[in-house]
């Protein structure tokens, strides 16, 4: 393996620009789309269903393009990029023809075609840190993409309090601040995805690796096979991850799926049946997740210190902790500015979700196969999310009385199981023995 040399910090950083288009999209997901599922009459126990669209997508097309980006190679156009650089450019055209939506099944269908884009280049963008970076700087590499997570998250959330104040009246079924919204997250995306292209070039396999790629063709079928072997070599650490990724992503689903009708009952006494009230409740909720990722692009260098002082595990344990505190009194809040303490312990657990786990099992996969298994730690995080869809709407409607306050405490639960089942991880990298290189931080 050759060598990789320290880069700086600013290196670092335009490395991983691409990831703030990625998020801005996916803030959007979080905060807007449900909304607009609730403008365009989908009833609350029908959420769970419509949003399967991003775990579907993510367990299919993930771990194929992470196995056949393990095999491709051009001089030209390098391993990673042509696959986050072709999802950049999907995700943009279904963020610009989003808002356009006049009926429920034209927003769920566009949501597939953004989800497919969104995953497409999410995937090779890990692997194409741990690529790039040496085992010293990987902690840094990682919680820049978290920075970048809350970054661009935050600016897709409080877009929906800005635009509404800027951007009045309605085209169609829907107000014209979505359309602002989407347009300005469909040039965030092929934007920022461009930058890091153009600043960051890929180092070229090694003659053996190139032996290798042209040895083991790529077929319709090599990257299942690739991925079933994958898993049947799957370092034990991994499984203890998937247990972690079980209660803390069905959590998360659960938070974002019910974070505005659970402001909406509890400041403002209503519902999405009254549209007036339930607009200025979604407008609140995208500040008030706007502040979460605030706190986490604020946290997530901060973190990387911890990761020093102490150990992955432990610090993604207190921060799910810091989480679960924050959702299971977020409902019983009445005063809408006390919503943004409540809410910081979320953030904090975020910049964790979004680059600690992959610093547990990174130095256990080898390099060769970082692809496929960062795909697979992808479907980690949503086969539970396919549960949340297909189960919680049962849930809702059968033990929570449909009450989104109910359903987001029960996040806050079940975050609490995750942070225990940190505990039960062990690895030879669990135990401080990351060092961070500060020769790469100025």
């Amino acid at each position: 393996m050759i060598p990789r040399p320290n880069l700086t910090f600013a290196q670092i950083i335009n490395m991983n620009l691409g990831f703030f288009g990625i998020q801005y999209s996916f803030g959007l997901q979080q905060s807007a789309v449900n909304p607009i599922y609730d403008m365009l009459g989908a009833q609350p126990h029908e959420i769970p269903l419509l949003n399967l669209a991003g775990p579907v997508t993510g367990l299919i097309v993930q771990p194929i393009i992470g196995a056949m980006s393990d095999k491709t190679w051009s001089p030209r156009f390098g391993r990673r990029k042509p696959y986050f650089f072709i999802g950049a450019l999907l995700c943009s055209v279904a963020l610009f023809l989003y808002p356009f939506s006049s009926a429920l099944w034209m927003a769920v269908g566009l949501l597939w075609i953004l989800d497919v884009g969104n995953n497409t280049a999410m995937e090779p963008y890990r692997a194409f840190v741990a690529d790039k970076l040496n085992d010293q700087q990987r902690p840094l590499g990682f919680q820049a993409q978290s920075f970048f997570t809350g970054f661009g998250q935050t600016l897709a959330n409080i877009s929906l309090f800005v635009f509404p104040l800027l951007i009045i009246g309605k085209t169609g079924t829907l107000p014209n601040w979505v359309y602002a919204s989407f347009f300005f997250g469909a040039v965030c995306s092929i934007g920022s995805i461009w930058w890091s292209m153009r600043t960051t070039p890929e180092i070229p396999p090694t003659p053996e690796e190139l032996d290798h790629m042209k040895s083991t063709k790529i077929n319709i079928l090599s990257p299942f096979i690739e991925i079933a072997k994958a898993i049947t070599d799957m370092p034990k650490v991994m499984w203890q991850l998937a247990l972690v990724y079980l209660f803390q992503w069905y959590a998360l689903f659960c938070y974002w799926q019910n974070a505005s009708k659970s402001i909406a009952l509890s400041i403002w006494n209503t519902t999405p049946a009254n549209e007036d009230l339930y607009q200025q409740a979604v407008s609140w909720t995208g500040l008030v997740n706007g502040w979460y990722n605030i706190i986490t692009f604020l946290s997530a260098f901060a973190l990387v210190w911890f990761v020093k002082k102490s150990s992955p595990k432990m610090v993604h344990f207190v921060c799910l902790l810091l989480a679960a505190v924050g959702l299971l009194i977020f409902p019983f809040i009445e005063n809408k500015y006390l919503l943004f303490p409540a809410i910081t312990g979320f953030g904090i657990g975020w910049a964790s979700m979004m680059g600690i786990p992959y610093l547990l099992v990174v130095n256990a996969i080898p390099k060769e196969r970082y692809g496929v298994y960062m795909g697979i730690v992808n479907m980690m995080i949503v086969i539970p999310m396919i549960l949340q869809n297909v189960t919680f709407g049962y849930i809702l409607q059968n033990y929570l009385d449909n009450n989104s306050g109910y359903a987001v405490m029960f996040a806050g639960v079940l975050l609490t199981v995750a942070a225990l089942a940190t505990l039960l991880i062990r690895s030879e990298n669990t135990e401080g023995e990351i060092t961070i290189s500060q020769s790469g931080a100025h």
